[in-house]
This record gives C-alpha cells, structure tokens and sequence, in this order.
C-alpha cells in the first residue's frame, strides 16, 4: 500500500485537531477537579459519544472483524449487551454515584463496605489495564501496522518503536489538557471512526456484490447470533448470560467507563449520556463485525488474498489495504488511530486517578491540587512502561483478540459485578461479604487464567482438571458469578449487618434525596420523560435485531 499526499494531509489534519484541543485546555488553570472530571459539566451528547468512543478501539476493528471472519454474527451480541448494561448504568447506578461525589470505584465500594475492598478494586483495575486494556490497544496496533505499513515482525522491535511513539503522542494531549481534552478528542473521534468505519463497510459491500453476494459466499451459520451450546468461542448459553455479566463489570463499574458518567453536569446528563451511548452500540455489528463476513465473502470469491491462509486478527487491515483508494484510505486510518487514542487516552487518565486518588492521596491526604496532578502523571508513564513489557503474552491465549479480551475479563468481572450489584440493591450485603467474594474471586478466576496458558504449551491429563480448564470462558463465567453470589449471601448473614451510614444514600432501600440541585429537580420531570422514552424505544430496536438475526 502507497500513501499519497492526500492521505498524508488528512492524517496530519486529524493530528492537528487533537493537538489543538490539548493546547486549548492545557492553558486553563485548573484544580484536580477539572483535570480528572472536566470540572463536572460535561453535557449529555459529549458524555456518550465519550463512552462510546472510549469503548471503541483499534482491537474492536481488528478483534470484531476477524471474529466475524471466523465465526460470523455471534460475536457482536457483546456489543448490543453492552446497550442493555448502559442502561442498567443509567438507571441504577448513576444516581448512587452521583450523589456520593466520588472520584472512583474503588472509592465508592469504601463508602459502601469498606477500604480494604476500596484497596481490592484499586489493585485489580490497574492491573487489568495492563493486561486487558494498554497492552492489547498496543498489540493490536502492531497488527494494524504489520498489515498497512508492511512492518514484517509483530512480535520485534518495530512493534514496541510504534507503541512508543504512540504512547508518547497520546500521552501529551492527555498529561497536557485532562479529561476534558480527552472527552472533547473522544467527541470529534466517535464521528470520524464512525465515517471511517462505514466507508469501509459500504466499499466491502459494493465488492462483494452486495449483500446477495455476501450471503451466497459465506456459511449460513455466519448470520445467526446465536450458536450451538457446543460452540468454542460463542456458545448460545455463555453469550446469553456472560455478556451481561462482563457488561456490568465494565460499563458500570470500570473507571475508565464510569469516569465519564462522574464528569456530567448532573444525573439528567449522567442518564441521557448513557442512554445514547446505548444508541451507539448497536452500530459496532454492522461496521465492524459484518466487514468479517464480507472478507470471508471476497476471500471466497478469489478477491482478497487469493490463495493464502487468512488469519482473523489480519482481516480489517487487509480491508483496508485492498479495497480503499487514496484520501478515503486515510479517512479509515485516521479512525482506527483516532479510536486506539481515545481508548489509550481513557485508559491514562482513569489509571491515574486510581493511582491518584486511591492510592497517593490515601498516604497523603493534604497534598495540594498541583501536586495531585503531577502524581497522575508520573502514574501513567509507569503504567504504560509495564503494558509496554506484557503485550508479547497476548496473543498467546487466542488467535482472535476479541476472544482474548472476552476471556480475561470473564475471570475477573463476575466477583466484582456481584459486589457492586448487591451494594446497591441489598442492604445486608456486608463489608465481610463483599472482601470474601472479591479475593476468592480472584483466586479462582486467575487461577484458570494461569492454567490455561499452561495447559496450551504443556496438556493436562486429569480429567476433572482438564475439564475446568477447557469450560468455554463464558460458561465459566457464569459459574463464577453464581458461586460469588452465594459466597455473599452466606458470608453476610454469618456476620453483622453493615452500619447504617453504609447504607444511607448508597442503596435503593435508603436512597434518601438523590437530587444534586435545584436545577436538576426543576429539570427533572422533562428530563425524566425524555430519558423513558429513550429506553423504551432502544429495548424495542435491540429486540428486534434479536429477532432478526436469531
């Protein structure tokens, strides 16, 4: 692939956007307020397309798309859970977390249980950023370069040159304007991954002869959502349940997801925001997974690496390279670049405020504004030198990055959705309740984790053993959620209620005034209206795709 002059502009012109935003903030004065939550004014347009772009990064091009290849639709109902879990974040957590005026998660699970769980959070966030979030935009950022560039070693240092340079652009227009530079770049990449994203899809359409020609050219099975319970990656049972159970532990409880939730004007904002990200959601399978059925479709018809094994996580890169001509080329790469950046750029900000405020200002209450805000940054350099060292180990768990982001967030989210959940909805889930869950959790589903990298280079024989390793990671999932609940239950009503300012304000039983101002109760009426109707209407879309594509 050649770059032209006109793709070279339109790059340079994406860049310069973003660095214009980052200088325009960068020059505000700010306390630690507005440098980790925007100052808490974010509107409720900026608050979703932020989520959503967030969300949406170079893995989801690369991951759905070659999942899509390999297994066709099935992938994709993670992306409409994840509308149903925004909104369960917009009705039952938003206000709970807008009116504890909390900076993080792990400080709202203190005001709930307890600091020890506050710590708990606070250590298994960071690392999942490491290896479930930096290292794989990295990783697939290698792909997109190995394929678009001609770069011939993923694996070599080529890899970590381009990760560093990425690191280092990213990193100055995060360090530099906050989290509102970051919202407002997320606002302007959200359109333009969008534009790229659909120009693909329609020029991939047209190749293969329309969607006729897809249809004739790819198995039948590749159009049904939902797979034989005996599928590898995408069994009918584990997609119905893990997805929402691994939807709630992001979209409602990771930092980098709820932070922008914090930064709204108010909970009418809060709300809509999520609502819309809703909205957003349902497009990710038709402009990112489908693109996998049209490279099987080309494939299949001789045009798209004619002759050669075709590998998932290549797919939407050799998209790119064969079907795009000049200056819409950049478009698409300037949205793949502007999706890895916005979710990079997600990641920094939050793992700084974890480190910021969970960590740093817990040994030093009485630091000063400034100070916080260098700690963050000092924080995130750290963070990204380690996700740096873990990226070779990612594709050692699967061939699809997809199916490897899925798989460790399978482990780890069951525990931590049961706990948040339960804070919320049942007061005598207790402080001793939700630590036992946390860290048994943990044990358990890191255990399988390690395992099953062992038993890929070095087979297990037991067959109990060798059963719980080979479950399906969604089925296990589903496991571990069930055992985690019932770990609480038990666990809680062996010992003392929690205190009743535990409780107050933080639970539906308890919720008290959950208004923030005179502003939002004389809104709230309108809003509240809007925000129904809103959700009605996406609960009808996604049942009906459900049934269309079932």
């Amino acid at each position: 692939m050649i770059f032209t002059a006109t793709d070279w502009f339109i790059l340079a012109f994406y860049f310069l956007i973003i660095f214009g935003i980052s200088f325009y903030f960068s020059r505000k004065k700010r306390n630690s307020t507005d440098y980790f939550l925007a100052g808490r004014h974010v509107g409720w347009f900026a608050v979703g397309a932020s989520l959503f772009a967030s969300n949406i990064s170079t893995e989801h091009f690369i991951g759905l798309s070659g999942s899509g290849f390999k297994s066709g639709l099935a992938v994709g109902n993670f992306e409409w859970s994840a509308s149903i879990c925004l909104m369960i974040l917009a009705w039952i957590f938003v206000p709970f977390y807008l009116k504890s005026g909390v900076f993080t998660m792990p400080e709202f699970l203190e005001k709930r249980y307890s600091s020890a769980s506050r710590w708990y959070l606070s250590a298994v966030s960071i690392i999942a950023y490491i290896v479930t979030k930096i290292s794989v935009h990295l990783f697939a950022f290698g792909i997109l370069l190995k394929e678009l560039m001609n770069w011939e070693e993923l694996h070599g240092s080529n890899l970590y040159i381009s990760a560093i340079i990425l690191v280092i652009i990213t990193g100055i227009y995060t360090m530099a304007g906050g989290m509102s530079a970051v919202i407002y770049t997320e606002l302007i990449q959200t359109f333009i991954l969008l534009i790229g994203a659909i120009c693909l899809t329609i020029f991939g359409i047209q190749e293969a002869g329309g969607i006729e020609g897809i249809k004739a050219s790819v198995p039948s099975g590749h159009w049904e959502m939902f797979k034989p319970n005996d599928h590898p990656d995408f069994p009918w049972v584990g997609i119905a349940f893990t997805s929402l159970i691994i939807g709630i532990w992001y979209w409602c409880t990771d930092q980098s997801i709820v932070q922008r939730v914090l930064a709204a004007k108010n909970i009418n904002h809060a709300k809509a925001g999520s609502i819309y990200a809703g909205y957003l959601k349902i497009l990710p399978v038709f402009i990112l997974v489908i693109p996998g059925l049209i490279a099987y479709a080309l494939h299949a018809q001789g045009k798209l690496a004619p002759g050669a094994e075709m590998k998932p996580d290549e797919v939407y890169p050799m998209l790119v390279s064969y079907l795009l001509p000049p200056g819409i080329r950049s478009i698409v790469i300037a949205a793949l670049l502007a999706a890895l950046m916005g979710s990079l750029a997600a990641c920094f900000n939050s793992a700084s405020t974890l480190i910021t405020f969970d960590v740093y200002k817990k040994y030093y209450p009485e630091a000063t504004e400034s100070k916080l805000i260098h700690v963050g940054r000092i924080a995130t350099v750290i963070l990204v030198l380690l996700s740096l060292l873990w990226v070779p180990f990612v594709g050692g768990v699967s061939d699809q990055l997809f199916v490897y982001l899925q798989s460790v967030q399978a482990y780890i989210s069951p525990p931590i959705a049961v706990v948040f959940l339960a804070g919320v909805l049942w007061t005598r889930a207790n402080s001793k309740g939700a630590l036992f869950v946390l860290w048994s959790g943990f044990i358990i589903g890191g255990s399988r984790f390690v395992l099953e990298i062992i038993h890929k280079n070095y087979p297990f024989q037991n067959g109990y053993l060798k059963y719980m390793i080979e479950m399906n990671f969604l089925h296990f999932a589903i496991v571990l959620f069930v055992i985690s609940i019932i770990l609480l239950v038990l666990v809680s009503i062996l010992s003392e209620k929690p205190a009743q300012e535990k409780l107050n304000g933080l639970t539906f039983k308890f919720a008290g005034n959950i208004d923030l101002t005179e502003e939002y109760k004389q809104e709230r009426a309108q809003w509240k209206k809007h925000n129904i109707i809103a959700t009605g209407l996406l609960i009808v879309i996604l049942a009906s795709l459900w049934i269309i594509f079932a």
